[in-house]
């Protein structure tokens, strides 16, 4: 019985090690977690000019805020309709450039902002970061249903187009809705999936081993990210929601992810981990050197060509429903 004595002994001593462990990165490391995720990164934010041919439109969320958003019609026959999702800090008018050659090509474009953002309604006490929560995506849905109440509505649903975090957004708002036909996203990202390399750049800065760092179990280091957005999720009174379950569920929907190849914020190797949880169809283009929301700049006429025959092919193949003028409405 002497050997059970030891082994039990040893397993005992070798858990309340790892359990002694386990406090001491809790409660050293994580504060520094809580700190970085949420500083707002150094972006250059577009924010546009107004355009005289968007129709103005407000919407109603349901807690009572109103969303404002634009809508152009195509100036010739419609071949469908896209959403754009803007990036975090962004206003309605920076679509302009991503859009304008496809409004030219017979799509109707319809973009917002979402609460605390731009000229929307602020929700008291919520201060929005880069990371989506479930107000951003609660938004997104009452954006498809002023889309889906238009009397020019077209039955068929909508291409969705949208930069970093409202392609993350308007994903999640996708997952679950069929109106979403077909999706382009450019500089997508989630949460866990970004945070868990940086979490271990981080120990070792912080903690100063690089050797502790690489003998953490990577479900550690996943744990430790849930954990820390929980007691943030706490403080801020909102609810960080995750793109990885809900990739697959935008399948058979045809996806095409876009990612910067010189993007250091979010790594290459963090969107292609992320765009491998979706289904088919699905295609994947890095634009060699393109920072982070910056390859369109750097792309150009290439990235116009692949974004434009994507919704050709997915979007504007079937029979087009025209749009016709109806005044700026919300819901």
């Amino acid at each position: 019985m002497l050997w059970l004595w030891i082994a039990v002994s040893l397993a005992l001593l070798v858990g309340l090690s790892l359990y002694g462990i386990h406090l001491l990165l809790m409660h050293y490391y994580l504060p520094h977690v809580h700190r970085i995720f949420q500083e707002k990164p150094l972006f250059i934010i577009p924010f546009g000019q107004p355009d005289p041919a968007a129709a103005e439109v407000r919407i109603s969320t349901a807690n009572g805020l109103t969303l404002s958003g634009c809508y152009w019609s195509a100036p010739g026959p419609r071949k469908g309709v896209i959403v754009f999702g803007l990036e975090f800090g962004s206003k309605r008018w920076s679509c302009v450039p991503y859009c304008a050659f496809l409004r030219e090509q017979g799509y109707d474009i319809f973009t917002f902002e979402t609460r605390s953002q731009g000229d929307s309604d602020p929700q008291p006490g919520y201060d929005p970061l880069q990371w989506v929560t479930d107000v951003e995506v609660e938004d997104f849905r009452a954006a498809l249903a002023y889309l889906k109440a238009r009397p020019d509505a077209d039955p068929r649903g909508v291409g969705f187009f949208g930069i970093s975090k409202g392609a993350n957004a308007g994903m999640l708002a996708a997952a679950v809705d069929p109106y979403v036909r077909c999706l382009v996203t450019d500089g997508a990202f989630a949460a866990v999936t970004t945070m868990v390399p940086y979490e271990k750049k981080w120990f070792v800065i912080y903690c100063r081993s690089k050797l502790l760092a690489e003998l953490i179990p990577h479900w550690y280091y996943c744990y430790a990210a849930r954990r820390g957005l929980r007691e943030i999720e706490a403080q801020r009174g909102c609810r960080f929601v995750h793109l990885e379950p809900v990739m697959r569920q935008l399948a058979p929907r045809p996806l095409l992810m876009i990612h910067g190849g010189g993007d250091t914020y979010i790594k290459p190797e963090m969107a292609e981990q992320l765009f491998q949880q979706a289904g088919e169809p699905k295609e994947f283009w890095l634009v060699p050197k393109a920072k982070h929301n910056q390859a369109f700049q750097l792309a150009g006429d290439e990235y116009k060509q692949r974004v434009l025959a994507f919704f050709e092919k997915h979007l504007g193949s079937t029979p087009a429903v025209p749009s016709i003028p109806v005044p700026a409405a919300g819901v």
